[in-house]
């Protein structure tokens, strides 16, 4: 059975027939495999990634250094829910050290699966030439560890609370941490390919938490199987409660009272195995009357840094009228 691409889980389930219980071990070794599911034409060359950590090994850490800006820190913090540490990377604009100002902050959630926090922290060099230039005004940029199943809890996995580590204890974190604006106002989300699924999901269950909102890439095609199929996107792994995909959360925000507002812009090549589904999906948004605006990235497949070569610009803009509307006095 073949699935569309840019897999990702929620709350993922093994099937419960007993033939398919296998080790949590042999487990995560499988849906490490599925990160090929991003591009259907790699799936048969698929080859495990490298086993996951919530801190990125620290070779990977100081090979990182050479291509970033000066500015970028990799850190961790406690999780109080595992009692483990949790590794991240934060840019800090330039002046940051020596002043007193505070910053609006974006998150950005990366693709692929298993997380790790070094897979999108390559955007920070687009970041800090718009500061440079002074295409934004400078802005913290944070790039997270998306957990063993890439942004989303999975209960029968030691360890696996991808979605809550990041909703609930590193947010809080990082508003503790650092001189931020502390507001949803002044905090947004974007991510690319697997993290523009998290960042639908997260956006629609969490609309507290952020004003300006990005998703790019996203497989909304596999989100549809999940909604048709009973939570299934394949035969092994379910997504559960029932309803929890983004076409569904999406219709359930709306129908929410009194709901946050959010400031949506969808962007994807248009070359990307991914981009008539986010261009359907950006149709049903306005079929549900929410307002949103539709990128298409003329002639770039399925890769973030094409996307920002050609788009970056009008991507962190997007984030950057939000700010202004709402900058402290």
């Amino acid at each position: 059975m073949k699935f569309p691409a840019g897999s990702s889980f929620a709350h993922a389930h093994r099937h419960p027939h007993p033939l398919r219980c296998a080790a949590l071990g042999l487990t995560v070794f499988a849906l490490s495999l599925a990160t090929a599911a991003d591009n259907p034409k790699a799936a048969k060359a698929a080859r495990p990634e490298t086993p996951f950590t919530w801190v990125a090994p620290e070779e990977t850490v100081e090979r990182a250094k050479k291509s970033l800006p000066s500015t970028v820190r990799h850190a961790t913090f406690p999780s109080p829910s595992m009692g483990i540490a949790v590794g991240y990377y934060i840019y800090l604009p330039p002046g940051y050290e020596s002043g007193r100002e505070r910053y609006p902050v974006v998150y950005h959630l990366h693709g692929g699966r298993p997380g790790g926090e070094n897979k999108a922290v390559r955007l920070s060099t687009y970041v800090d030439k718009a500061i440079a230039a002074g295409t934004i005004p400078p802005t913290i940029y944070v790039f997270p560890n998306g957990g063993p199943v890439s942004w989303y809890d999975m209960p029968d996995l030691k360890n696996g609370r991808g979605e809550s580590v990041f909703v609930q204890e590193l947010i809080p974190h990082i508003d503790a941490t650092y001189r931020t604006w502390g507001t949803r106002e002044g905090r947004a989300l974007e991510g690319y390919s697997q993290g523009g699924r998290g960042t639908t999901r997260i956006m629609f269950k969490h609309p507290e938490l952020f004003l300006s909102v990005a998703p790019g890439g996203s497989g909304y095609g596999p989100e549809k199987h999940i909604q048709e199929n009973q939570g299934y996107e394949s035969d092994t792994l379910r997504f559960l409660p029932i309803g929890y995909n983004t076409w569904d959360l999406a219709k359930a925000y709306i129908a929410r009272a009194h709901r946050p507002a959010l400031n949506i812009l969808i962007w994807d090549g248009t070359k990307c195995f991914n981009f008539e589904f986010n261009r359907q999906f950006s149709a049903y948004l306005k079929q549900l009357g929410l307002a949103h605006t539709f990128l298409p990235i003329e002639g770039v497949p399925h890769t973030d840094t094409g996307s920002y070569d050609k788009n970056g610009d009008d991507i962190m803009r997007h984030h950057q009228k939000t700010f202004a509307a709402h900058r402290p006095k």
